[in-house]
Parts: structure tokens; sequence; C-alpha cells
């Protein structure tokens, strides 16, 4: 089969590394909620995940100041509220109220974790070398939440320019790794 050219502005669409994400943080009695979709493994264990968090975004300095946050694993079921979270400001809009979101207290961390969501990952900032040029955090995540009833989520994966992926089938392969 013929190859041909590909615009550099669909990489991201190819690469996309997992699940959009909803990061919340709780930072001077306010909390927020932002979309993420740039983020990566990098540790089994402990768990790390490396998150791109733009300085553009609301949710930037209170990841900055209180060195923590939770990541929750939205659903199809929250399609409309992860596009909504995304194309709005934490710093002018109650995101919890405007998208029917229920916060949840965690039980490490100061940020919510959302009601809604079948995971949810508490996790502290343990890497900030990468923050001012990339906004790349490394978090640890400290405690873990899961809703067994939830057997094969659908989660939503960001491909750019509105176009999302919904995850599919499952398939199980020999593996010696963990």
């Amino acid at each position: 089969m013929a190859k041909r050219s590909c615009p550099l502005s669909r990489v991201y669409g190819l690469l996309e590394p997992g699940p959009v994400l909803l990061l919340t943080t709780a930072h001077k009695g306010k909390a927020n909620v932002m979309t993420l979709s740039w983020h990566t493994m990098m540790e089994f264990e402990p768990p790390l995940v490396g998150c791109i968090v733009s300085n553009r975004n609301f949710s930037f300095a209170a990841l900055k100041a209180t060195r923590e946050c939770v990541l929750n694993i939205p659903t199809l079921e929250l399609a409309t509220q992860v596009v909504g979270c995304g194309n709005t400001s934490g710093q002018t809009l109650d995101k919890f109220a405007a998208f029917d979101l229920t916060p949840q207290p965690a039980s490490l961390v100061a940020a919510p974790r959302i009601k809604e969501c079948y995971a949810q990952f508490e996790c502290r900032v343990v890497d900030t070398r990468g923050v001012n040029r990339y906004g790349l955090f490394v978090l640890e995540v400290l405690k873990a939440w899961i809703d067994p009833s939830v057997k094969a989520p659908a989660t939503v994966h960001h491909q750019g320019y509105g176009a999302f992926r919904v995850a599919g089938e499952t398939i199980r392969l020999p593996s010696t790794k963990k």
C-alpha cells in the first residue's frame, strides 16, 4: 500500500495517548474542572503520570500553587460535559454547577473527585522541572478509586479539532510483562 504525506497538524490525533480526563483542583476556596487529553503514564509503581497543563488554563495556577489534583476518568455518557469543560474557563464559571458534575471529597488531597466519573486518581505533583518550558507536571497517584460495576468503560479519546473516538473492544494477548 502506498503511503502519502500527512499534515503535521494530524500527528496529535494519531498519537493520542489515552482517554480524555477531567482534572480537578481546589485553590483559595474555589474548585475547578478542566478537560485534559495530554497525559501519559511514566512509571508503574508508584504510578507516575505526566500531564501537560498550559499556563493559559485557569487550573495551571492552582496546580502549581497547591501541587495536588484529582484525575477523573469520564465515560461516553459525560462527553457533552467533557467538551463543555474544555470550552469554558473556570475563572468566570463554576463548571461543577454549569455541567451538572457532583464534587465529592477526596481522602488525601483538597481537590474534589467527580462522582459521575467511573475512576478517580488523587495525585500530588512530584516533579515540576518541565513546567516552565512545557507545562509538564509529573504526578504521583496517591489513591485510586474505581466503580466496580463498570466492566467495559466507553472512554472518550480526543483526536483534535472536535473529533473524538470511543474506546473499543479489549483483546488479550500473551505477555510476560506486568
